[in-house]
Formats: structure tokens, C-alpha cells, sequence
């Protein structure tokens, strides 16, 4: 058994209560461990936490424009590579033609996001229609393949040698954030039988980053029916619930949709401003010293954020502080729209993350600049 040392404190001058109620002319900064479920102090400052000059070394944050990546692959093991580690791999996809061959990862569940485009799902398990902001999250060894009806743009996240699963949401009940019976899986339709055709198919299944070829004389997808409690799920970020508060600025782990053994995804949607006159209405500052965190901004205007738009990957890493930027530090107690628009999916890794050569290549490299003198 382990138990943190605790004995909350208050010094000097501060906020008896996290987030609301800053002393005049100060700003916060979270110090915490286990992300945001551990022990923390909060540190009130006279001047913003990222009100640098100059930042040099290997720590600093990295922004990276996907639309940029001109390269689209007819697999998925062709994806561009843009991130990753031992335990994931974040990747992104443009499909401009239906897959020729079926796909199958032994290496992991793979959870893909629409960010453009809509197609068809074919599985072992049968058949799913996907629009532009659905996740679809392939439990391992699944079979599959997309028909499209509009070309696909896609971030692909491997959870390599593990599993998918889903938050425990605690006190709030199992249907908070979106119900499972919002969860839809595929079908055994006509459609799905009217494939199963007798022309030669090819399975391209990865394992340990290699790609093995297995070719059958009639589709492999030829299951009449199944039953169980693995299979393939669908869910569109717009059935996502947020969980709010009028009166505190919660922390972005209660927006956590998918979790792994190393990391967790979450979902930023469209939400109201907090509306207590104390409250903060933007990030608060905080180290981030337990976690990587990779943002991708699918859409709408990114309230924390100055010059980022859809498509576009943020990455800052473990021990760099950081909060609203300095254009949005402004409305910190203050916003002049009700609510937020954004939407965007976030990736935050326990262990550090290696930049691939793609994302290199589409990297602002004056993104470090972009915090100077404020924000974070």
C-alpha cells in the first residue's frame, strides 16, 4: 500500500480555493502529480508563469501543420508517423480512394478520428457508416477496410500492445459524458453479405511495425453473424456531454474519453463559459510534469490558443509550463462570447514522445516564440 504525503497549507498570499478568487494582480500556476488526480499546490505569481524572453534546449513546445502533409497512402501502415513511444503511436491519414486491401493490426487496438470525410466501415464484424467527427476505436486482430464516399482525413492512435477502455466516471454514474448505448457497432446487413464476393482480397496485418501480406481466393469478411462483448464501437465527438461548472475551471482529465495502460485520449467540445465572476474562464497555468500533451484542433476557434487552426498538432512536453496563451490570458476573468466552439482531440502520454520525420517537416518552428512574454 502507498499513500501520498498530505497536508494541505495556505502561505502567504493566495486562493483558499483552486482556480477562483485569485488575489488581485496574480497568477496561478498548479504544481501537481499523477496529472491532475494527485497531490498539488497552487503558486500565485505577479507576473505570468511564461512571461520569458528566451526559451533554448529540447524542452520547449512544438506545433505541427498537418495540412501540410500532401502524401495520402491507400494504408493505414502507410499513414504518416507524427509522434510516438513504446505505448503509442499518432499518426495521420489522408485517404483518397477506397482501401484496396483489408487492414489488420497485431500490434494493438487502434482508435481512429474522422477530422474530414465520410466512408463505410467493412469488418469482420460487419459494416458501419462513418461521418467526419466519428471515433472508431478496432479492438486488436480486427479485420477491416473503408469504402469511401468522400475522402478521409484521420488521426490513427495505436495503443501498442494494449487495450482501449473506457474512464470510470466515479460518482457521476456510468451515463454521464455519453450513455454506452451511444456507442454503435456494426451490422450484419445486406449490404455487408452483398461484399462477401468471390475475387481474390489481400490482408495486410502489422505486427511489430512489419507488414505481413495473406491473400484468400474469396473476402475473408464472410462472417453470417457473432456474439459477444468485443467488437469494433463508433461515437461522434457531437454525442459527447461535458461535464461544466459555472463557478470553477475544471481540469481537462474530466474530459476523458478513451484511457490505455500509458496514456489517456480526450475530447474538447463545445462548451459555456464558467459564469462566477471569480472563476477562471481560461486554462490555468500549470507543469505538466507528469505528462506529454499533444493536442489536435479539429474545428472551431481555439479559445487558449493564438494562431492555430483546424488541423494543426500542439505538443508540449513534461516540465513545460504552460496555460492560456498571452492574447488569451486577457480573458482570463472575463469573456466577451458565451462559450467556447473548439473542438479537438488530446493525447497525453506518461512516457516522453520521439518526433517522427513527418512532422518534422510540417513543423512552425516559431512556435516557442508564440509564448513570449505572457501566456502559456
Amino acid at each position: 500500500m502507498k499513500k501520498w504525503i498530505s497536508f494541505p497549507r495556505v502561505e502567504g498570499t493566495a486562493s483558499r480555493q483552486a482556480h477562483a478568487d485569485l488575489p488581485p494582480g496574480t497568477y496561478e500556476r498548479e504544481l501537481g502529480k499523477e496529472g491532475f488526480f494527485g497531490p498539488a499546490t497552487h503558486m500565485y505569481h505577479r507576473r505570468p508563469p511564461t512571461g520569458w524572453t528566451r526559451f533554448e534546449g529540447p524542452l520547449q513546445p512544438r506545433a505541427f501543420d498537418t495540412t501540410r502533409l500532401g502524401v495520402a497512402a491507400d494504408s493505414p501502415w502507410q499513414a504518416s508517423l507524427l509522434l510516438h513511444n513504446a505505448a503509442v503511436k499518432f499518426r495521420h491519414w489522408r485517404l483518397e480512394r477506397s482501401m484496396p486491401a483489408l487492414a489488420r493490426n497485431s500490434d494493438g487496438d487502434e482508435l481512429l478520428f474522422l477530422h474530414q470525410g465520410d466512408a463505410v466501415l467493412f469488418c469482420d464484424y460487419g459494416r458501419l457508416e462513418l461521418v467526419e467527427g466519428d471515433y472508431l476505436l478496432l479492438p486488436r486482430g480486427t479485420m477491416w477496410r473503408l469504402e469511401l464516399e468522400q475522402p478521409v482525413e484521420a488521426l490513427l492512435i495505436e495503443a501498442t500492445n494494449d487495450s482501449f477502455r473506457l474512464p470510470d466516471k466515479g460518482m457521476l454514474g456510468p451515463h454521464a459524458i455519453f450513455d454506452e448505448a451511444m456507442l454503435d457497432t456494426p451490422a450484419i446487413d445486406e449490404a455487408f453479405r452483398a461484399q462477401q464476393d468471390e475475387r481474390e482480397w489481400r490482408v495486410e496485418v502489422k505486427r511489430r511495425d512489419q507488414v505481413s501480406v495473406i491473400t484468400y481466393p474469396y473476402s475473408p469478411l464472410d462472417a453470417v453473424g457473432w456474439k459477444g462483448d468485443l467488437a469494433p464501437v463508433r461515437i461522434n465527438w457531437r454525442a459527447i456531454r461535458p461535464l461544466m461548472s459555472h463557478r470553477y475551471h475544471l481540469p481537462p482529465s474530466v474530459h476523458t474519453t478513451f484511457i490505455a495502460g500509458r496514456f489517456v485520449v480526450c475530447t474538447f467540445v463545445p462548451r459555456p463559459f464558467e459564469s462566477d465572476p471569480g472563476a477562471l474562464k481560461v486554462p490555468f497555468f500549470h507543469n505538466n510534469d507528469d505528462f506529454d500533451e499533444v493536442i489536435f484542433y479539429h474545428a472551431g476557434e481555439f479559445f487558449s490558443r493564438d494562431n492555430i487552426h483546424p488541423g494543426m498538432v500542439t505538443m508540449h512536453p513534461c516540465g513545460f509550463t504552460h496555460g492560456p496563451h498571452p492574447k488569451a490570458l486577457k480573458n482570463m476573468l472575463e469573456q466577451k462570447a458565451p462559450g467556447t466552439n473548439e473542438v479537438a482531440v488530446m493525447l497525453d502520454t506518461r512516457d516522453a514522445l520521439e518526433v517522427a520525420a513527418a512532422a518534422s517537416d510540417v513543423e512552425w518552428d516559431g512556435y516557442v516564440d508564440s509564448w513570449q512574454g505572457g501566456g502559456a
